[in-house]
């Protein structure tokens, strides 16, 4: 159903922090038009913690109107509340979002078995396509491969994205679970070789701002292509890592904007990249073949 390049679409936002829908129609058609493979609004990249209920509900429905269905959107409805991440679930499912993606509940630190019947509460009671999502280094939560692979057999999980970039991690979700469930990569600096392994897709930071690279990246390894991926993803080694040099999605937003394509927005507690690292980004950028060099 979801495979390839899949961009964790940042939310683009007017200098007060409100909602830039207009800057929003203007990245998903950059993304249509580079082949991105899959959009994925609202997830953690796309600020869902600083939404609220009404404004998380109009960037996917602005987002599937601008798609109109050329390509899949899936939608970031994951909270630490399971009776919250119900009612995203339902509401995205009400919009026309194909999919779900669902973050483990953050903060609070749910045992193994709490996040099982968090996920299995939820896949319960909203039918459609729910992707679990593992973040440890974000949520300080890890969900193990015993407790995916016991909710890799409901109907409504059909995927999950594994953000940890641990390799034993990588091999032992594929040798439990990918007989029921897809394995999608979150992880940008290891996703060539989790693709190699047998991952179906990467919901990706870097295909913010370099979407055709990615999508080719990600089809060569998918279809066995080491050469030719690992081609790609050499020019994009250092991007991958200087985009975390804040907080995600502090450098991808300065970058969209460098780029011309949004505003000069995003909302507290993050603040704008500081200026520190803006030469290190620019000469990522330009190394990257993404912007031309600044005399």
């Amino acid at each position: 159903m979801f495979k390839g390049s899949m961009v964790a679409i940042a939310t683009p936002m007017n200098g007060d922090g409100s909602l830039d829908n207009e800057s929003l129609e203007r990245l998903i058609e950059f993304h249509i038009e580079n082949k991105t493979d899959v959009i994925v609004s609202v997830g953690t990249t796309g600020e869902s913690a600083t939404l609220n209920f009404k404004e998380h509900s109009e960037v996917i429905k602005a987002t599937l109107s601008v798609v109109n269905k050329r390509i899949p959107v899936i939608a970031g409805s994951g909270a630490n509340s399971t009776s919250e991440a119900i009612e995203l679930t339902q509401r995205s499912k009400e919009l026309g979002a194909d999919g779900c993606l669902l973050v483990t509940p953050y903060y609070n630190k749910p045992t193994q078995n709490g996040l099982y019947e968090h996920y299995k509460m939820i896949a319960d009671k909203v039918d459609i396509p729910q992707i679990l999502y593992n973040v440890p280094g974000r949520t300080s939560v890890d969900m193990i491969p015993d407790t995916v692979y016991k909710l890799s057999s409901h109907p409504n999980i059909i995927a999950i994205k594994e953000a940890s970039g641990n390799l034993e991690r990588s091999q032992e979700l594929l040798e439990k679970c990918a007989d029921n469930i897809s394995i999608f990569t979150g992880d940008d600096k290891t996703s060539v070789r989790d693709l190699l392994l047998g991952f179906k897709g990467n919901i990706s930071v870097t295909a913010n701002i370099a979407p055709l690279d990615m999508h080719k990246m990600c089809k060569f390894a998918i279809d066995g292509n080491g050469e030719e991926a690992n081609k790609i993803n050499s020019k994009l080694d250092i991007l991958h890592d200087n985009l975390f040099t804040e907080s995600n999605p502090i450098p991808v937003k300065w970058a969209l904007h460098r780029m011309g394509l949004i505003k000069k927005g995003i909302r507290l507690p993050l603040t704008w990249l500081d200026s520190k690292y803006e030469n290190i980004l620019e000469e990522s950028l330009y190394n990257a073949g993404i912007i031309p060099k600044v005399k």
